[in-house]
């Protein structure tokens, strides 16, 4: 075994490949590799570099016995057991450096969107229908934003947020002494009772899944307008529908759902709901995933890969 060599079982950014070379590094870019294909060649491995196509989890962490980190081409680490890695002694990297302004734009489009009635509006016109009044919206300024989750994403988000003259009120369980001069650190009391909007930018964890039910959309005192760029598993879809039929939610907007692609969201007994309202926009989970984040993200991870040696 090579004593410095790097598995890339993913599409990665040809800068991560071309940097791990000059720190000495022999790469294998291996991109079409299935989850069954890695865990037969893995051992032969210092490190791997993977986005979101399998999981890496006990049993191939258990195969790479010489393994001493895992790269993660991207901000969540919820593919991966990072728990049972670092009992290992592998470092676990990841890049949410690289996509927090990704995330952050297609959060401000999400909204804008959704606040002004643009996909309905657009497609209205196409069908020959010229709708004012059904089609009136909202003026984001004066509002107050709630932002859950003060991270990369969160703080990048509230960045984008100054020049719209709202209020941003921001909670983050895991800190303290946040506040800056983009959001105002704030308890969960004043989040439900201030919030017109609210934006998710918390990882998947076990407290976190599930989150957003019927029980936490009922303490919300005003109609709000509900973003998530996070992770769908956070978000229970029919609480939100549910809410959006009572409503509590004026619209919500969902790059990330609680079961993604194809067949399995149709399986869902809420899909047929979800699509067919007219208060809801979806995208594919692809909020962090721009052109320029795509290099972005693999150059962030060179460099952390670069300090893992200083």
């Amino acid at each position: 075994m090579n004593p410095k060599k790097i598995l890339i079982a993913d599409d990665l950014h040809p800068s991560f490949k071309e940097e791990a070379e000059k720190l000495g590094y022999v790469v294998d870019d291996l991109p079409d590799l299935t989850y069954s294909q890695t865990l037969e060649i893995i051992s032969q491995y210092k490190g791997v570099a993977i986005r979101t196509k399998f999981k890496v989890d006990k049993p191939l962490i258990d195969a790479a016995e010489n393994l001493e980190f895992i790269a993660r081409a991207g901000a969540g680490m919820d593919n991966i057991d990072e728990e049972y890695a670092t009992s290992k002694g592998i470092v676990c990297l990841n890049a949410p450096e690289g996509n927090r302004d990704a995330v952050a734009e297609h959060a401000m489009g999400m909204l804008l969107s959704l606040m002004n009635n643009l996909r309905k509006a657009d497609n209205e016109v196409r069908n020959r229908i010229w709708d004012r009044e059904g089609n009136r919206g909202y003026e984001l300024k004066d509002k107050t934003v709630a932002i859950i989750g003060y991270g990369n994403t969160g703080r990048s988000f509230a960045r984008k947020l100054r020049g719209f003259e709202v209020d941003v009120i921001v909670f983050d369980k895991y800190k303290t002494g946040y506040s800056d001069d983009f959001g105002r650190e704030v308890s969960m009391d004043e989040i439900v009772k201030f919030a017109d909007i609210i934006s998710f930018h918390i990882p998947l964890t076990r407290e976190t899944r599930q989150l957003v039910d019927d029980e936490y959309l009922f303490h919300f005192r005003k109609p709000i307008f509900l973003i998530n760029t996070a992770r769908g598993e956070i978000v229970n879809t029919q609480a939100v529908l549910n809410s959006i039929k009572q409503g509590k939610v004026l619209g919500a907007a969902f790059d990330v759902i609680e079961v993604e692609k194809f067949p399995a969201l149709t399986e869902q007994q809420w899909f047929a709901e979800l699509v067919d309202s007219g208060k809801v926009l979806l995208s594919p989970h692809v909020a962090g995933w721009t052109f320029e984040s795509y290099r972005k993200i693999s150059t962030v991870l060179a460099e952390k890969l670069k300090n893992l040696h200083l």
